[in-house]
């Protein structure tokens, strides 16, 4: 700061922030390149619970559930994309908008297995208009024809159903990577499991692989879209046993060159998937992850700057991974302001991320080979107390996002002008 200044100001405490940093070996104008560089995937289904447009009276099944009743929640797909817009207005960086197949654009049902591009044209619209890329899921779950499993189940008409849903949604994703020119991901997971164990628990696993082998054999445009598998240790109505396991995708993604998904609910309590990220890189050029926050299970809460999203996020910068780890984020409580969700969790994840960027990760490295453990140890936790908001502030500043809690008006506004007046 200049001598003859007698105001500290946001850009004085920012070169004092980079100074701070420097003197450790961090380039911060590179960190927050890298930061802009990586874009964080929304999942829309914050904004309405998870019920998606398929019908007036949709309900949840599959062991999903959204706890709260918070007045305003989105019921068209123009109410869900306002929203959206809102949210990622406050969150800094590069957004992609992550849809499932029952949040179509269509004037009328659409079954899940005559699903075609031109029920999310308006969304590639709408995604190239405002700059957004955008993922996609398959959806198995919530449907009539899901009660009973679906890519698993012992009925071969019910796992037909699901496999041409399957192939549909996939040439969807290619054509969403071709409207948006940013590569889609298309998640597939399947809520299929038994309150009990089964005495055969090789049978479902062999359909749930013989059905995902049929929907993936298509080939498609690799750098437009890209099947990604995701496993969840159980769910309500499936405590005892679910067939599409970690080891199962594990397994089915390594033999079938495809990605794998970490959710960061979908472990066992005693389990976190920064400890996982770096031994399934060693085997898979890319993860995709789902950042999540779950509470006793897998209960999707709004992520937190805690001590798992910071050490997911120092995982993948210590690995050098990311460039092969895809981030999007996956909850949805209704129990507060929906678009105020978003943001807290979005931001939570970016800061991670922002912090990760700032270690001095060649160095440490370096006292960890010399032995030095104490050394590495301290200065990891001397790191701790980094001036790491300063520079928060400036990547909120360029990105044109609310700076602190400047943003929680902001929201406040939105509900009182858009969301209270929602019946």
């Amino acid at each position: 700061m200049s001598q003859s200044s007698t105001k500290w100001t946001a850009a004085d405490a920012f070169e004092w922030a980079s100074e701070v940093y420097a003197g450790e070996g961090v380039d911060v104008a590179a960190a927050l390149e890298r930061l802009g560089e990586t874009p964080l995937s929304m999942h829309c289904w914050q904004g309405d619970d998870v019920l998606g447009f398929e019908s007036s009276d949709a309900k949840l099944t599959g062991g999903i559930q959204a706890t709260g009743s918070y007045p305003g929640r989105a019921r068209s797909v123009d109410e869900l994309r306002g929203d959206l817009d809102k949210a990622i207005s406050m969150i800094p960086g590069p957004a992609k908008v992550n849809l499932h197949t029952h949040y179509l654009d269509a004037p009328g049902p659409v079954s899940r297995d005559a699903l075609e591009t031109k029920h999310f044209e308006s969304w590639a619209d709408w995604a190239v208009e405002r700059g957004y890329g955008l993922d996609f899921n398959t959806t198995f779950f919530s449907h009539p024809l899901s009660e009973a499993g679906s890519l698993s189940s012992a009925d071969e008409g019910i796992r037909g159903f699901w496999i041409e849903h399957g192939k549909r949604c996939r040439r969807i994703a290619e054509y969403l990577g071709r409207r948006t020119g940013q590569r889609c991901l298309i998640n597939h997971w399947a809520h299929d499991g038994l309150k009990e164990t089964p005495i055969d628990t090789l049978g479902p696993r062999e359909r749930l692989a013989a059905s995902l082998d049929e929907i993936i054999k298509e080939a498609l445009d690799p750098k437009l879209m890209r099947d990604s598998v995701e496993s969840k240790l159980f769910g309500i109505g499936s405590e005892a046993y679910v067939p599409g396991s970690h080891e199962f995708y594990m397994g089915y993604a390594l033999t079938r060159g495809i990605m794998l998904t970490l959710d960061a609910g979908h472990f066992h309590p005693t389990e976190v998937v920064s400890a996982k990220l770096t031994a399934l890189l060693c085997f898979m050029p890319e993860l995709l992850l789902h950042v999540s926050r779950p509470v006793r299970w897998d209960s999707d809460h709004v992520v937190l700057l805690d001590d798992e999203t910071r050490q997911i996020m120092l995982e993948v910068v210590r690995a050098d991974a990311l460039g092969r780890v895809a981030i999007a984020m996956d909850y949805f409580d209704a129990s507060i302001n929906r678009v105020a969700a978003w943001v807290i969790g979005a931001r939570n994840t970016r800061k991670a991320l922002l912090a990760a960027l700032l270690e001095p990760v060649g160095r440490l490295k370096a006292m960890e080979a010399e032995g030095d453990g104490a050394g590495a140890l301290a200065a990891r936790q001397e790191g701790l107390t980094m001036p790491f908001g300063v520079v928060w502030d400036r990547f909120c500043e360029v990105w044109g996002a609310p700076v602190d809690r400047k943003w929680i008006g902001e929201v406040r506004r939105y509900e009182r002008e858009v969301l209270v007046k929602r019946q």
